[in-house]
């Protein structure tokens, strides 16, 4: 079956979309990648997308109006990737615009925006969507969803492998070895913290929203990093916390960049974003050394997706901190940087046209794992 998958992330840059054939068995599929696009935001939607990410307070008319800019965006992304529209079904995960853990006795929850009967009818075919919210329901964090799919995806190693996404927020897969006493042991995966959210927030500020991100890492490049506030900085809270947890702009977002920006004011604006965005792979760095030091596991390898891919600076620094791990983007297992979690979107939409259940309890922390998301067809 050939699927397309549509995914935009916490960065809010735009739509990457892919067109994938599966065949076989659904938890051990056989697949190829026939096409990848990614479409970019007009500057105004991102800006209207993280505005209320960042709780902007806007109208009902407006609500809906942005709901149907990102749906018709998501709709031309689709088409410019299926142009002969061989694709049976789509997934699409919508643009998350708040994300709420689970807190005490209350369910977190989940807002992903998107009309997908709109873009089931633009595209005339089955729109799989909203799947975070039957793990949510079930008392999980309802993210990250991947870890499953990569394990699906990924071919098994010798030892433990790990998959790594750098977009808004970094999340991380850690895939059980093909043979040895770990081979039965459950996938894990979890949200490590921020990746490019509070860089790209920093960027905007220093350059009073001339640049939206640091391309090719060029203003980290010109800095160093602070050791003294990335050490003072993993030592908060999440960054203790045990998994299962997830996260996003709610809580790296523009204010907590701001606080940060106001207590390292002795730095330069150089200094400031290389301290950010060597605190980005210096998080996952810690989550990876804590395995290791509790006796769990510790990965031969680890594969990075995702636009932090892109900043020489940020893997650079993620290749020097994860000590004992081989550092790979998944470029050199042929799937481009940013389409990853696309093609997880896409082989989630596939699963649940086979009623195979996507989600991990060992990650999202759930009462138990179901199928994901809901599907609506075009009239």
């Amino acid at each position: 079956m050939f699927v397309l998958g549509l995914m935009s992330g916490t960065s809010a840059d735009g739509v990457e979309a892919v067109l994938v054939e599966f065949q076989g068995k659904p938890t051990r599929p056989r697949w190829r990648l026939v096409e990848s696009v990614s479409l970019p935001y007009t500057s105004d939607l991102r800006k209207a997308v993280l505005d209320v990410g960042q709780g902007k307070k806007i109208s009902s008319r407006e609500w809906l109006e942005l709901a149907e800019a990102i749906t018709e965006v998501h709709s031309q992304a689709a088409c410019a990737c299926d142009r002969k529209g061989i694709a049976e079904l789509v997934g699409c995960h919508g643009q998350t615009v708040w994300h709420r853990p689970p807190i005490k006795e209350k369910l977190g929850a989940s807002l992903q925006l998107l009309q997908a009967p709109l873009l089931a009818q633009l595209l005339n075919r089955a729109v799989v969507h909203d799947f975070r919210s039957a793990d949510l329901a079930l008392g999980g964090q309802g993210a990250p969803l991947v870890p499953s799919v990569d394990a699906a995806i990924f071919r098994k190693l010798s030892g433990w492998g790990a998959v790594l996404n750098l977009g808004g927020i970094s999340n991380l897969t850690l895939i059980p070895p093909l043979s040895g006493p770990d081979r039965f042991a459950s996938v894990l995966g979890w949200d490590c913290g921020p990746a490019n959210t509070l860089v790209d927030f920093a960027v905007q500020k220093i350059t009073h929203g001339a640049l939206a991100f640091d391309r090719d890492g060029l203003i980290a490049s010109n800095g160093s990093p602070n050791e003294e506030c990335i050490t003072g900085w993993l030592k908060e809270p999440f960054f203790q916390k045990k998994p299962p947890k997830s996260t996003g702009r709610e809580k790296f977002g523009f204010e907590d960049m701001q606080k940060r920006f106001l207590a390292s004011a002795h730095l330069s604006p150089e200094d400031f974003v290389a301290t950010l965005t060597a605190f980005s792979a210096a998080v996952v760095a810690q989550d990876l050394d804590n395995l290791n030091l509790n006796d769990l596991v510790r990965p031969i390898e680890l594969l990075v997706s995702g636009g932090g891919c892109r900043n020489p600076v940020m893997f650079r620094e993620l290749v020097q901190r994860c000590r004992g791990v081989r550092v790979l983007t998944i470029e050199e297992r042929g799937i481009p940087i940013e389409a990853r979690e696309a093609l997880a979107f896409a082989l989630l939409a596939w699963w649940h046209n086979h009623q195979i259940k996507g989600s991990s309890p060992d990650v999202t922390g759930a009462q138990r794992a179901v199928v994901l998301g809901s599907r609506v067809n075009p009239v």
